[in-house]
């Protein structure tokens, strides 16, 4: 079965047709920028320009960067305030007339490792971290999603929450070698490791095609993997949920 998914990030929106029986991508990927106010309007119109694009009828995946309850924005993460309390999957899909299944969109790139890639042949307690412009997380148990997890959100020092201190968005704010960003990275892993003893990490998000420049700054006694679908898995893993949710 082929369905479009869409990964709202903070910088873009990326969308492609998958197969959500084989993982692959059927199309190039299409990227649209993220509106700069990164309020609704704009981005519900990006939304179905994407659609547009690929001339798509049908059910949609949509990963979006903060937590989503049934379908709910319940905070703005990188977003605009504006987000709040806004159902998301009505709002696309009164501005596409398409069917749409939103989720977090950390939880989405997991669930594409968990059945496809890095994650496929483990077993147990396994968080997934996307390093971007924030850090956001998915946990998953035998490959079961657990929604939701929002550890880049951990308050840290002075700092609202960590990510404003540890994300790769910072390295490039602050031009942090990657030996300065690897030991503030492995700070918030190590809380992760305190607080929740998983099994397994998996490293995603852009800055994880360059694992072997900072994986020798990190120390936990947690399994630590990169992400083998890169920037392919939000895509991928929103259209898994929308499968899930239509095929019953």
């Amino acid at each position: 079965m082929k369905i479009l998914g869409i990964d709202i990030g903070g910088s873009s929106l990326k969308g492609a047709i998958v197969d959500v029986e084989t993982g692959e991508l059927k199309t190039l990927t299409h990227k649209i920028p993220t509106p700069a106010d990164r309020k609704p309007e704009g981005i519900t119109k990006a939304v179905k320009e994407m659609v547009t694009y690929f001339n798509y009828n049908g059910v949609v995946g949509c990963g979006f960067p903060t937590i989503v309850k049934k379908g709910i924005c319940k905070h703005e993460g990188n977003l605009s305030k504006a987000w709040v309390d806004v159902d998301v999957d009505a709002l696309f899909e009164k501005t596409t007339g398409l069917s749409f299944t939103v989720i977090n969109d950390a939880d989405a790139a997991g669930l594409a490792e968990v059945k496809f890639g890095a994650g496929k042949n483990i077993e147990g307690f396994i968080l997934m971290i996307t390093v971007g412009t924030g850090l956001g997380s998915g946990a998953y148990i035998n490959g079961a999603l657990i929604p939701n997890f929002e550890l880049g959100q951990i308050p840290y020092k002075e700092f609202e929450k960590i990510e404003e201190w540890a994300a790769s968005s910072i390295k490039t704010q602050e031009n942090l070698s990657y030996k300065e960003w690897g030991i503030r990275f492995n700070t918030f892993l190590n809380y992760i490791e305190k607080i929740l003893n998983p099994d397994t990490i998996i490293i995603g998000g852009g800055i994880s095609t360059d694992w072997q420049k900072f994986q020798k700054y990190l120390d936990t006694e947690v399994n630590l993997i990169p992400a083998e679908l890169r920037n392919d898995s939000g895509i991928l893993g929103a259209a898994i949920a929308a499968y899930h949710k239509y095929s019953g």
